[in-house]
């Protein structure tokens, strides 16, 4: 699966790292849980980064997603979508080159992203 070739470039400058910086900041100003930004550049073509952070209620997991929504449309990066919001256990902010998961702690638990991401490429390594 290629990246939608309608998309447009993320953030000032179409800076992905950029994005990422202001999602991580937007989540910290709003006290989101261990914060991770993951490179998937060369693992996925849907990204570049993804943003995994959690909140202590679902509440809160609403509040986090919100933030990145109007820190994002104040830096001039488009949303994309926004999916999760009714259960609120995970929300997922498509910003396209960077994808946001903000999840309860039990959530985050269970799908262990940062794992599945994390995974070295054995054909690299071996």
């Amino acid at each position: 699966m290629e990246k939608d070739s309608n998309r447009t470039d993320a953030g000032p400058a179409g800076n992905p790292e950029q994005v990422a910086k202001m999602v991580q900041d937007a989540l910290d100003d709003a006290k989101a849980i261990s914060i991770e930004t993951i490179d998937v550049r060369g693992k996925t073509t849907i990204t570049d980064f993804m943003v995994v952070a959690s909140g202590n209620s679902t509440r809160h997991v609403k509040t986090l997603a919100e933030s990145v929504v109007l820190n994002s449309k104040r830096a001039g990066v488009e949303v994309l979508g926004v999916e999760g919001e009714s259960e609120a256990e995970w929300i997922l902010v498509d910003l396209a080159d960077v994808l946001v998961h903000l999840m309860l702690p039990r959530t985050r638990d269970f799908y262990s992203l940062e794992s599945l991401w994390k995974i070295e490429d054995k054909r690299a390594t071996g």
